[in-house]
Parts: structure tokens; C-alpha cells; sequence
């Protein structure tokens, strides 16, 4: 059962959630090389609050812990027992948070939402996270916030028709309207921004494992990349240069439904490949981290930054020469991703093709921005990421103060506390 008609909860500050360690506390302390007991004894140390509250916490932890360890469909069964005990968690990080920001999010891994804790546990506000469950309605009363931030970063047609309808009636401003989610599917991606100047966007389209084993066209040239549908950080990613290499995969996996992908060679003369991530913020472009190997699937934990100054030395002349290098060059094509997108917040993993396009492989609005690598390998990143964050910070309140500029009668009331009756969305 989905429910696609809601009504709005009362909105009231005194209510607190159970308070969860949150997916960027856990795993900032795995990325110390601390393994699941040491996650689980974390989380049975920071308990409080009722019985009830305390058992919703430890289970939604515990889910996010799991999923740490590799242990996917423990955590996500986890989840599900959290989401009984309670739809609302708020995020322990900090005494002093004036900003009331509430996360609209979905059940499901890590990669299904917008990870926001990783940057608000850095910056003063207050993050409450709302479960939106496909077969329940929204709890009869929430917390008060300020801003409201729709952080499901994909959603099937029934999910998008009611978060549609509740970005358009929610009570308070609201980031990221979910409306603009399908554009962000690999194939959408490819096809807005084709043709595009400054731009290269390679072909992506959908097919079935039976249309790939029928040895038919496969709607891409060789040499082309191939994945499973919904697969994120380069899972089940591969290269398939010829079409014995395709029928090699398919007797590999299990998936029923990939995306291929025409593979861009973008190796630098020098012969490595440079992939970067950056954030747009209201449309302000930040370099989060650049990674350089000699592998064409570029991931920053494979390629080898913790071992070479160089690589590291490079990264930091490019985060200090940003703005007036990387992004001056591509400011065309910003416009023309934001035109096309138009999130307040999302980022997109790029590089530079051998003629200087941006070559952009994917848009995303759960990818992870954080400030966990360590300080002393890394003295740059601190500084660029405090920038990141206090640029999202700045984006919440101009939002919340461009709402208090322009409250009715109504949302005025509300926010005095004289009217917390709920209203009904049609």
C-alpha cells in the first residue's frame, strides 16, 4: 500500500526523537579501522533517553553499522525493526544548534539519501531525520524546524507523486524539490545534455539481460562500460571492450537490468586518470576531492592519495586554484548542468576530456561529502571542507530567513505556537 495523500503534522519543538550516532559518526570511527564490535560497543555507549527511545536508537545504529560491515541485508532488516519503534530520529552531534534543519528521507542503504550529518555535524544546526515509509502515513506531530530538506535521492513513480505533493505543501521552506529526481538517472543525464557545448555526457541507455543474450544491437558502441541497474560507487562496474568481454559479465552476475555506457578515454598524457567531485551549493560550484590513478575506474579510497605526496600536492594546488582554474574553464557548463538539474544542493563526478570538455559520468544527491581524511596526511582538506559546509549553512539561512521575511497570518501563528492544528494535503 503507498500512500500518495497525506496530512501535514503538527509542528511542535518539544517534541525529541530518539537520538541516533548517525551514519557520518559511525563511519568516520570504521574509517579509523574500528570493525563492527567496536561500532556496536560505540553505539551501546551512547544510549539514552526511555527504554523505547533507547531501543529505536540502538536498532537504527546498529542498521547503519551493519551496512559498514558488508552486511547489507542484516542492516537493512535492522532498519525496518528501527522504523517500527519510530519515524523520527534526531542526530546527537553538539549541545548549541539553533538552525532547525528535518530531512525528509526513505528506508533503504546508504546510498538512498542524501547523507546530510556528514556536513551538518560540522556547522551549528540542529539535523532531524523524517522516515517516509511507503505503506504508513506521516506521524501525527513533528518537530518544528526551520528548513526542510528532501534528501531521497531516488524514488519509484508512486514514492515521487507524494513527495512531489508534499514539497509543494510543506509548512516551512523546503530544498531539493524531488520533482527533478528523474532527471538524474544515468540515461535522463546523458540525453539532457547531449549536444551541449563544454559538455561531454557519454551515451547511457537501459537493457535487459535478455536483450543483451539475444545478440541483437545493444544501443552502444564497443569499447562501452557496462553496470546493474541502481548500482552506485562503481559496484558491478566493468569495461567491455569487445562483445565476448559483454557475455563474459552477463556469466558473472545475477542482474537482470544494467546500464551501458560509451567509455570516454580521458587518460592525461601523462598517464593517469583525474576524476573529481564537486558540490554545487545554490549553484556554487566546490572541489571535494580530486583523485588521481592509473586505473580508468577512479575511486579516491583506490587511488592512492595516502601514498604519494605528489598526488596530494597536486590535489592541493587544485582546491587552492579552483575558482580561478577548474571552474573558470567550466563555467559555461555549470550554467547548463544547473539549467538542466536545478537542485539547491547536489554534486557531480567529473573529469576533463583531452579536448577540455567537462566530461561529467554521473549527478547525485547522495554522495558523500566529508572532512575525514586525516589532517596530517591531508592539511588542505580541512580548510576547503569548512568552506563547503559554511556555504551549506549560509544556503539554510537565507532560506529560513527569506521565509520569515514572507510569512502569512497563518505560518506566523504557527510559528508562536498558536495554531499546530494539522492541515490536509490533497
Amino acid at each position: 500500500m503507498y500512500f500518495t495523500s497525506d496530512t501535514i503534522p503538527a509542528l511542535d519543538d518539544r517534541l525529541v526523537p530518539p537520538l541516533v550516532l548517525g551514519t557520518a559518526d559511525l563511519t568516520g570511527f570504521a574509517y579509523q579501522d574500528n570493525g563492527y564490535d567496536s561500532l556496536v560497543e560505540r553505539i551501546g555507549q551512547s544510549r539514552t533517553g526511555s527504554r523505547a527511545d533507547a531501543e529505536a536508537a540502538r536498532l537504527y545504529d546498529t542498521a547503519i553499522a551493519c551496512q559498514l560491515a558488508f552486511r547489507r541485508a542484516e542492516g537493512l532488516d535492522l532498519q525496518d525493526h528501527a522504523l517500527d519503534h519510530a519515524q523520527i530520529f534526531r542526530v546527537r552531534a553538539g549541545a548549541h544548534k539553533p538552525l532547525r534543519l528535518l530531512a525528509l528521507a526513505g528506508p533503504g542503504d546508504l546510498m538512498v539519501n542524501t547523507p546530510l550529518d556528514f556536513i551538518t555535524n560540522a556547522i551549528d544546526v540542529r539535523l532531524d531525520l523524517l522516515y517516509l515509509r511507503p505503506d504508513r502515513p506521516l506521524p501525527p506531530v513533528i518537530p518544528d524546524h526551520d528548513v526542510a530538506f528532501f534528501a531521497q535521492s531516488e524514488a519509484d513513480e508512486a514514492s515521487l507523486v507524494r513527495l512531489k505533493a508534499l514539497f509543494h505543501a510543506w509548512p516551512r521552506p523546503a530544498l531539493n524539490d524531488p520533482g527533478l529526481l528523474p532527471s538524474l538517472a544515468r540515461d535522463t543525464l546523458a540525453q539532457s545534455l547531449a549536444g551541449v557545448p563544454g559538455i561531454r555526457s557519454p551515451e547511457a541507455v537501459a537493457v535487459t539481460r535478455a536483450a543483451l543474450e539475444s545478440g541483437g544491437p545493444i544501443g552502444c558502441d564497443f569499447p562501452c562500460l557496462i553496470r546493474p541497474s541502481g548500482s552506485h560507487a562503481g559496484a558491478g562496474l566493468a569495461l567491455a571492450e569487445t562483445p565476448a568481454d559483454l557475455a563474459a559479465y552477463l556469466r558473472r552476475t545475477f542482474a537482470r537490468d544494467f546500464f551501458l555506457t560509451a567509455f570516454e578515454n580521458y587518460i592525461s598524457p601523462d598517464g593517469f586518470y583525474r576524476k573529481s567531485r564537486i558540490a554545487f551549493i545554490d549553484r556554487r560550484p566546490f572541489l571535494c576531492h580530486k583523485a588521481i590513478s592509473r586505473d580508468w575506474m577512479v575511486h579516491y579510497l583506490n587511488a592512492g592519495m595516502t601514498e604519494s605526496a605528489d598526488k596530494r600536492a597536486e590535489e592541493a594546488y587544485a582546491m587552492a586554484h579552483f575558482d580561478t582554474g577548474f571552474a573558470r574553464r567550466h563555467a559555461a557548463a555549470f550554467e547548463a548542468l544547473h539549467d538542466r538539474l536545478g537542485f539547491d544542493y547536489y554534486s557531480i563526478d567529473c573529469a576533463e576530456t583531452r579536448d577540455g570538455r567537462l566530461l561529467v559520468f554521473e549527478a547525485d544527491t547522495a554522495a558523500i561529502i566529508h572532512q575525514m581524511d586525516p589532517p596530517d596526511l591531508f592539511p588542505y582538506k580541512q580548510p576547503q571542507m569548512r568552506k563547503v559546509f559554511a556555504a551549506f549553512e549560509a544556503m539554510l539561512r537565507r532560506r529560513a530567513d527569506r521565509d520569515c521575511a514572507g510569512l502569512g497570518w497563518r505560518a506566523r501563528l504557527e510559528r508562536i505556537g498558536a495554531v499546530r492544528a494539522p492541515f490536509a494535503l490533497s
